[in-house]
């Protein structure tokens, strides 16, 4: 064998080794890098891309393996923060393993709520969120052409967002999805009124076979003209004037917002929170019932709403939660 074959042998060991060294070793930035890759982007694009973040060594050992492994490689936006091999990272693209970030919506949120959610998920600012909220009411105008804001609209569930979404985005998202929901319900009539009554409901049990009888209070108080003297209704009002310090008095709850179901007649100026499904299923199809008064199950300990169709009977049932409450130690 001849030196010239010995040296060529030898150098594609050694170029062999170098290969299998730089897709092995692990590489990439030690703190957070993230880098987008557009739909139908190249891989020569992408290997380009993730050198230039430093993700890789590099590009041509990312084309390498590509050509090797194969596989669909998803657009998106992907976070690195740690070292990985050029295998870790194909494969992180490969199962499209996106950034998001993500926005868990209880039922029974408002946009307070969800405000507070937004920041902590660092999508934007508290008040970002609020701006967008209450700006983008033609989202909804066709089914509420009176709403102030987005409540009501902004249907629960666990949202995945992109790391640049903006508010606007993200409301458009919720109530796209409260437009899914309520075409799968056939809500229809009048919304505005439907959705209030249920975010009413939604507020003031949590108990789901109980909500019809509760949107049937509601509903027989406004046939006669009674004043709803709901509390969470109250607590609305004085939150949405940076009032609220987390006990209801007295004093707060004469205090006169339109949202003061104790001072004014009617439905509130609108929804007091985002409603989930058994919710908006209960104001649809409110329960036939005489029943006028009700104590909330949110306030009852045994963890049920009492419902009564005189005033002496829900009296009665006053006392006795309140008895409940001093025996399990709650008042």
């Amino acid at each position: 064998m001849t030196v010239v074959l010995w040296l060529f042998l030898l150098a594609v060991l050694v170029a062999a080794g170098a290969v299998a060294w730089l897709v092995t070793e692990r590489y990439g930035p030690e703190q957070e890098t993230f880098v987008t890759i557009a739909p139908r982007a190249t891989t020569f694009r992408i290997g380009r891309q993730l050198e230039a973040a430093g993700v890789v060594r590099s590009q041509f050992v990312f084309d390498l393996v590509r050509f090797w492994k194969r596989g669909k490689l998803h657009a998106g936006e992907y976070r690195f923060s740690e070292p990985a091999t050029v295998f870790e990272v194909d494969r992180r693209i490969v199962r499209g393993d996106i950034f998001f970030r993500t926005l868990v919506v209880p039922e029974g949120a408002n946009i307070y709520d969800i405000a507070a959610r937004f920041e902590q998920a660092k999508l934007g600012t508290r008040q970002n969120f609020l701006d967008a909220a209450t700006e983008e009411t033609n989202l909804i105008t066709d089914l509420d052409p009176q709403a102030k804001n987005l409540e009501g609209y902004l249907f629960p569930a666990t949202y995945r967002f992109a790391r640049k979404a903006t508010a606007s985005q993200v409301v458009a998202a919720m109530v796209r999805r409260f437009r899914q929901e309520a075409a799968q319900l056939d809500l229809k009539g009048n919304i505005h009124h439907m959705v209030t009554i249920a975010s009413l409901v939604e507020r003031e049990t949590a108990v789901d076979d109980e909500r019809p009888q509760v949107a049937s209070v509601f509903e027989n108080r406004l046939a006669k003209k009674m004043p709803l003297e709901t509390d969470p209704s109250v607590i609305y009002g004085l939150e949405r004037e940076n009032r609220w310090g987390g006990q209801l008095r007295s004093n707060e709850l004469a205090y006169d917002t339109p949202y003061n179901t104790y001072r004014h007649a009617g439905l509130p100026l609108g929804p007091i929170a985002n409603p989930g499904l058994p919710s908006l299923r209960a104001a649809q199809h409110p329960a036939q019932t005489g029943y006028y008064y009700f104590v909330a199950a949110s306030v009852n300990a045994q963890g049920r709403s009492l419902f009564a169709s005189t005033l002496d009977e829900h009296n009665r049932n006053v006392a006795g939660f309140r008895r409940a409450q001093k025996q399990a130690g709650l008042r």
